[in-house]
Order: C-alpha cells, then structure tokens, then sequence
C-alpha cells in the first residue's frame, strides 16, 4: 500500500489521551470496589487527571451525547456536560489538555462557541472541541424540535455549525481588550466583529460575548466514521480520530484522512491522526469478564497485554505510519491508568516519543498545530462594526 508522505521522524511526537468516562470502558468497571460510590464524587475526576497528568498523558477526554442507556453500552447510565465537567478540571491541572465532546445537532453554535471558548480561557490554552453529532430518534425526542436525521444531513450541519462557531471564535481579535481606563474604553470597538453568518442550518449575526481564547480556535476533533464525517475532517479538523480494527486498518485509515485533507487544500501535517483504542491487562480483564462479559465493538481495537507487549504495539504502529497518537479507552479507572501510568508511559518516556509539556504551552503547541489567524483582523471595518458596544 502507498501512504500518503510523513512528517520526519525526528519532528514527530506520539500524542497520548484517555478517556475518563464513567468508571472505565469495561462493563463491568462500576462494580469495582468504591467505583459506583465515586462516580459522582467530585473529586474522582480531578484525581485522575492529575493522574493522567503526571503520568505524561498529553490530554483527556469525556464524551457527551443526549442518547438514553441502551444494552451491551460500557458506561453507566448518565452523562455529564463535558464541557462544564473539564471546565472543573482546568484550575487543578496545568499542562494536560482537555478533550470535550459536544454535539452539533441538538445545539446552537452561539452557546457553542460560548462554552468552549470559557473552557480555553479558564485553562491557559487547553482546550479543544469533539465534534459529534447525534443520530437516534430518543435524542431527538428530549429536544422535540426537529426529527432524526441521516448521517449526511447531520455531517452538513455540523459542517455549518463549525464554520459558525469559528467564526464567532476569530469576531474578537486578540488585541480588542485595551483596558484604556482615563477614557473609559475596555474594548477597542473596531477590533469586534458582526459575523453575519448566513448557512443554511444556521442564521448567526454575532459577534461572540466572550474574547478571543488563548488558542484563538481550539483543535477541532473529529470521530471519521463514514464518508460524510470524512468531508468534514478534511475541511475543520485539527485531529482526527479513526477505530480500526487491525494494525492494517490503520495505516488505511491514517493515509485515508491524510489524503482526503491534502485534497481539501489544507497540510496533511496539519492534522493529527489519533487512534482511539481499548486498553486492559489480562488479569483484570479476566477479572471484569467474569463479573460481566466485555464485548468490543467491531469498529475499535482492544490492546490486552503486558506493559512491555502494549508499549510496543504503541511504538510499532507510531512509528509505521498508522498513527500520530492514541486515545486510550482504560478497562478500568483508576486501577487500568495506575498500571498505565506505571509501566506504560514511562517506557515511551524513555524512547523520547512523548512531547515533554511545559507551562505556558498551550494544547495546540504541543500537537505541532498552528494557531489559526484571525479572519477578521486585516478586514475594513464598516460602519456596522463600530456599533458594537465596549
């Protein structure tokens, strides 16, 4: 098979997530002993991402969808607001990134746009965006506003509403703060913009209520599932996000996105390639499956192995062109990211292959991602604009 070209071996660092969802991926996670007491315990995600933290995992994630419970699901019936859950995170970590979910269907990109760019702010720099959609009849139902829709339709919509929310994102430059106290000026008034974004899912006028965050735009992940998720990677994405099934699949999936984004007109290398994969040591898992039998879903790779056995499939497939990085689903939390934390991440430590953090970096300097420009700053500011209110 011939890959679409790599970055140089010497540039490139392997990007390491977790995903921090309910008590662990496994089913039967939350019968651990103390897990189902602490799955609404504050202090039980704070506590695992400065685990994760200190563990040299680059970022965490937590999904979020408006779906009800449904059989053979490996999480526990209830789902926080991602974004206002890692916005909780934010004060007591200080390099680690923060991967929240939101979906594009059920929601207005102004709240969007709001939200997330809090959760830079109040980070540093640390955010960033999984852009979802959501598929079922049930979630529709919660809303009442509007029928399930097919993948394409709602891939367009998300589509529009990215385009919406990055531009509320760029409609305050980086300089629009002035604070002029003696004239009583907090904001440079032709330094913010009206977007006037007219889609067709969405009519949008802006600007943002919130300043431009530290980012300017968070990375922008993307789950690539099916031609129309694809699209749309290859337009917005900064990272996106594939579930193979073999070493094979990957190295596919991988010079699929890099191809479909070099296409779009955009850097190949401007993209991060992240395979989300299932993680567990054998003797915990056989522990877990006797309480409850795991099934893997067909689209997601499981890594069950020894420390050393799991460390070389990481390197083997970074280093072969079929991943820039993993987000790591862990059988259990806390036990799976202790024996991670333990043995796994230090061996990649030790090969140079995790970036080493440093305060003031924000999540996009440290996946080699440029900080986009602002759109709105060279532009001529009309007579509408310099209505805006400081």
């Amino acid at each position: 098979m011939t890959t679409a070209p790599s970055s140089p071996a010497a540039a490139r660092h392997l990007h390491l997530g977790l995903a921090l969802d309910g008590a662990g991926a496994h089913p039967a996670s939350w019968r651990r002993p103390g897990a189902a007491e602490a799955l609404l315990d504050p202090r039980r995600l704070t506590s695992h991402a400065r685990a994760a933290e200190a563990g040299a995992f680059g970022f965490v994630s937590l999904e979020d969808d408006f779906d009800p419970p449904r059989p053979g699901r490996p999480t526990v019936p209830f789902r926080l607001d991602a974004t206002l859950a890692l916005a909780r995170l934010a004060p007591v970590t200080t390099t680690i990134g923060l991967l929240a979910s939101a979906s594009t269907t059920h929601t207005e990109p102004f709240h969007q746009n709001k939200n997330l760019a809090t959760l830079d702010l109040v980070s540093g720099g640390r955010g960033a965006w999984h852009v979802t959609v959501s598929r079922t009849p049930e979630a529709a139902a919660r809303f009442g506003r509007k029928a399930a829709a097919p993948e394409a339709e709602l891939w367009a919509e998300a589509d529009d509403a990215i385009d919406a929310v990055t531009r509320l994102w760029d409609s305050w430059e980086d300089d629009a703060v002035i604070r002029d106290v003696p004239t009583g000026r907090y904001l440079d008034r032709d330094k913010v913009h009206y977007v006037d974004f007219e889609g067709r899912f969405f009519s949008v006028r802006g600007p943002s209520i919130t300043p431009r965050s530290p980012q300017g735009q968070l990375p922008i992940a993307i789950t690539v599932g099916d031609p129309a998720s694809l699209a749309v990677a290859a337009r917005r994405a900064d990272i996106a996000i594939v579930t193979p099934r073999t070493f094979a699949d990957a190295q596919q999936a991988r010079h699929t996105v890099r191809t479909a984004v070099a296409a779009a007109g955009r850097d190949a290398d401007d993209v991060t390639v992240i395979v989300r994969a299932r993680v567990g040591e054998p003797e915990l898992r056989a522990e877990l499956d006797a309480a409850e039998a795991s099934s893997v879903a067909a689209h997601e790779i499981d890594l069950v192995g020894s420390a050393a056995t799991l460390t070389d499939t990481l390197v083997h497939w970074f280093q072969n062109d079929a991943a820039d990085g993993f987000l790591l689903l862990p059988d259990t939390v806390p036990d799976t990211l202790e024996w991670l934390t333990a043995e796994v991440t230090p061996a990649l430590q030790a090969l140079g292959l995790l970036p080493t953090p440093s305060l003031g970096e924000t999540l996009r300097d440290r996946l080699g991602l440029p900080r986009p420009a602002n759109r709105y700053a060279t532009a001529t500011v009309n007579a509408t604009d310099n209505e805006v209110a400081s």
